[in-house]
């Protein structure tokens, strides 16, 4: 079939390869919606977007795109072509119907090739549109803007770099191998060319935060136990109230979908190092073995905010890092975060330029991220430690219902 495809792209003006390739394309789509994918692909296709409350994987490239195309028709169509490259790939196939190694050798190959013979690794792939995407005069979409995505603020000690912040559009890969994630973004990028470009992208491993109870909670580069209490996929009805956008919330095309916060913040490792294990327990409010809250013994012990020590201090210091982001602290605020560890290299004196890429989702960033983060960039003692370098805000709608849909249908509807 792959040989025949490539017959019938060299027919083109023979009046014969629209007819052909249409029924070609209708056969690989009925093919494709009936084959069962490997034990370890995770669906594409439902309500939600996967890559949220599916539990979250080793590996992450993430990446933001400029839209570069003026044409709104191009652009839908890269969106379309986008939906059935990531439905072939998260099953483990092929970006393309041609493949990597099928066809002709003088016309390039619709896939890359570095994933050949790799499983799925359960890779997800999670599509949002960034607030420049709705500028007037771009689009015809400034009158379908979420409310919600609205321009986060600049937060005390903030120090953004624009060239590694926003975009129109954000891909997120997670997987449990490099090589799968880095392929799927590198086949998106291509099949995009000449409609985006890639305005920065960031790769991660290990996981900080659990997305399901049946993941141990992971640690950071500080050595600590990350997102004890984040949100899990068991938890329904938190998600409802805290991550999924619900009816009425506005706008219609993203109920169902949730709202993309990226941070990158880069750690102070060397200076950590040098702090005394006392001294990162109390900045933290967690004790670094086990994990659990300052006064309590186990990782999942309920925090007690009110409990003070013999001397009548707070047993939880007041700047404490789980004190400031504490739900009670932020009038019930939560979000779902599957962020990962980041090195990439030394900063040319020595020091490893290396920290935590934080992603949240939630149901409004004007009620949880934003309240949350003003609360630690004012008053968290972990601030000596971290630097905030790059912010990105997105709006990830609700999934791929079937192969006649795509991503980015209803918006562009």
């Amino acid at each position: 079939m792959a040989v025949a495809r490539r017959w019938v792209l060299g027919l083109a003006g023979t009046g014969l390869a629209g007819i052909a390739g249409g029924a070609l394309i209708r056969g690989a789509r009925d093919s494709a919606a009936t084959v069962t994918g490997p034990p370890d692909a995770v669906p594409f296709h439902g309500p939600v977007q996967a890559g949220i409350v599916t539990p979250a994987q080793d590996r992450l490239h993430f990446t933001a795109f400029d839209v570069v195309t003026k044409d709104r028709d191009r652009l839908v169509r890269m969106l379309r072509e986008w939906t059935a490259a990531a439905a072939r790939m998260t099953a483990g196939r092929d970006a393309g119907e041609i493949g990597a190694v099928a066809g002709i050798l003088e016309a390039p190959p619709d896939d890359t090739g570095e994933a050949i013979g790799l499983p799925p690794s359960a890779l997800t792939l999670t599509v949002g549109f960034g607030p420049d995407l709705f500028r007037p005069g771009r689009f015809g979409l400034s009158g379908r803007k979420p409310a919600a995505l609205a321009d986060l603020p600049h937060f005390p000690g903030d120090l953004i770099k624009p060239a590694i912040s926003g975009g129109d559009l954000c891909v997120q890969a997670c997987a449990n191998d490099p090589q799968v994630a880095v392929h799927a973004i590198r086949n998106l990028a291509r099949i995009g060319m000449g409609v985006v470009s890639v305005r920065w992208s960031q790769l991660g491993f290990g996981r900080t935060s659990s997305t399901s109870a049946t993941q141990d909670t992971p640690r950071n580069l500080f050595g600590f136990k990350d997102g004890t209490r984040n949100l899990k996929a068991e938890e329904t009805d938190l998600l409802r109230q805290h991550l999924w956008v619900q009816p009425g919330d506005g706008p219609e095309w993203m109920t169902g979908g949730s709202y993309l916060v990226t941070r990158k913040v880069r750690m102070l490792i060397e200076t950590w190092d040098r702090t005394s294990l006392g001294e990162q327990e109390t900045i933290v409010g967690r004790t670094k073995g086990v994990g659990a809250a300052l006064g309590r013994s186990g990782e999942f012990d309920e925090i007690d905010l009110t409990a003070r020590n013999g001397d009548g201090d707070p047993t939880i210091p007041v700047d404490a890092h789980v004190r400031l982001a504490h739900p009670d602290e932020n009038r019930g605020a939560r979000m779902l975060r599957r962020g990962y560890n980041f090195v990439d290299g030394s900063d040319g004196l020595g020091r490893l330029d290396a920290g935590l890429f934080f992603i949240a989702y939630q149901r409004d960033p004007r009620t949880a991220f934003v309240p949350v983060q003003l609360n630690l960039a004012r008053l968290d003692a972990m601030n000596e430690y971290v630097r905030h370098v790059s912010t990105g805000l997105f709006a990830c709608p609700p999934g791929v219902t079937g192969p006649d849909d795509h991503w980015g249908r209803e918006l562009f509807n």
